[in-house]
């Protein structure tokens, strides 16, 4: 038999003296391994009678436990150590400039960099900024736009509706102009605003999307006529795609809020994959406007014998996709960072509207 104490001392010794993991590991071996002391003097004790097997087997499986306890602390202790001298050699300077990388910066979505460059217009046309609420209830949305619950533009919008209390029923926005009614319910005239936001409708397919983004403008005073408007749309334009000669066309539409209203479309083309403006190869239809309704005036509270004026509402997304030359409105909205990068802006080159 193997003196137990004796080994003890030894295995003991051996992993006091382990310098490092490596040599912590050997120590386990040559003690717990397959073929280590410990192991082969249990496979000893077959020529022992069973008293002795009873006691020597005790001692034994209690030296293995010590044993394994021991090195476990040890290679705790070794890791500890190890981890300090790490840290002490590599430290970080946070002073040091951050790498740079034009593979790895963010981008700004073409919907927010379009929206900045159509304000920085508007802003020096003398607009002042409106928002509201993307929830709106029936009044606000159709009803004082001059759409009565029985009005077909009910059906034309796609409404999505929500549960309503009271009999009221509310929905999410299917226009910008709800935000109209509430400034020329809530101010007197005269009113020259902007309203950007996200609306909703149930459609899906190249240049239709079930959310996407409008802007809308509203004029209210005692002289704005039809000229006042054809005129701030087409310099608008103008100055957004940076082009003299662009191809665009008005034309003669129906919405229930204006009277007389009009569609205004630009030349473009899709080719080979690509979108861009071009004369002579058809029309993206981009904005509608027109003088506001005289029930419109009324529904809000101002006087249609004393005040007029315009309004119109364009697509963000449509806009961005006839400058930039993106030529699916459903990959907007698709979350793709190979897309963004390929559309996206870098930050710095947002107009500053300071």
């Amino acid at each position: 038999m193997i003196e137990l104490n004796t080994l003890k001392q030894d295995i003991l010794k051996s992993i006091d003296k382990a310098s490092s993991l490596d040599d912590l590991e050997s120590v386990r071996i040559n003690a717990l391994g397959k073929k280590g002391v410990l192991t082969q003097a249990l496979k000893g004790m077959s020529d022992l009678s069973i008293e002795e097997k009873k006691t020597y087997g005790q001692s034994l499986n209690a030296l293995k436990s010590d044993a394994f306890q021991k090195i476990e602390e040890k290679k705790k202790a070794l890791e500890d150590a190890l981890m300090k001298e790490k840290l002490a050699k590599e430290k970080i300077d946070m002073t040091l400039p951050v790498y740079h990388s034009s593979l790895r910066q963010g981008r700004i979505h073409p919907n927010f960099q379009v929206l900045e460059e159509m304000l920085a217009i508007f802003q020096k046309m003398g607009f002042s900024l409106a928002e509201g609420p993307d929830i709106e209830d029936d009044f606000h949305c159709f009803q004082a736009l001059n759409i009565p619950p029985s009005h077909p533009a009910r059906q034309m919008q796609a409404t999505f509706f929500m549960d309503g209390k009271e009999d009221e029923n509310y929905l999410l926005r299917t226009h910008t102009s709800t935000v109209q009614t509430r400034v020329m319910l809530d101010q007197k005239p005269p009113i020259k605003i902007v309203v950007p936001g996200r609306v909703y409708r149930c459609d899906y397919d190249m240049t239709h999307s079930p959310m996407f983004h409008q802007i809308e403008g509203l004029v209210i005073d005692k002289k704005t006529n039809m000229g006042h408007l054809k005129g701030c749309l087409v310099e608008f334009i103008k100055a957004f795609f940076e082009l003299d000669d662009l191809p665009f066309r008005f034309r003669p539409s129906y919405f229930p809020f204006t009277e007389p209203s009009a569609e205004m479309d630009i030349g473009c083309s899709r080719e080979n994959g690509e979108f861009k403006i071009e004369a002579g190869k058809g029309f993206m239809e981009v904005l509608g406007c027109g003088m506001v309704h005289p029930n419109v005036l009324k529904n809000c509270g101002i006087d249609p014998e004393e005040y007029q004026g315009f309004a119109f509402g364009m697509g963000i997304d449509r806009f961005a996709m006839l400058k930039y030359g993106i030529p699916d409105l459903r990959t907007f909205f698709d979350a793709d960072m190979k897309w963004l990068k390929k559309y996206g802006f870098i930050p710095l080159n947002i107009p500053n509207l300071d």
